[in-house]
């Protein structure tokens, strides 16, 4: 194999390998926003049940 035949192999591997890091950096972005979603999610589940939570004590308190 010839020096020119090695460079351009190796050129052809880096290039690979950069489209391989850039898809997953795509990939990464993606599901971050998706935990960022479901992050959201469940901070408004929690708020709701605790406001759940405390009517049902003020209801229980009050005899109802």
């Amino acid at each position: 194999m010839g020096f020119t035949e090695r460079v351009w192999s190796a050129l052809n591997s880096i290039i690979k390998l950069e489209d391989k890091v850039t898809r997953q950096a795509d990939a990464l972005k993606t599901q971050q926003v998706k935990i960022e979603d479901l992050t959201a999610r469940v901070i408004r589940l929690e708020a709701q049940f605790e406001l759940m939570v405390g009517a049902a004590m003020i209801k229980k308190l009050k005899g109802e």
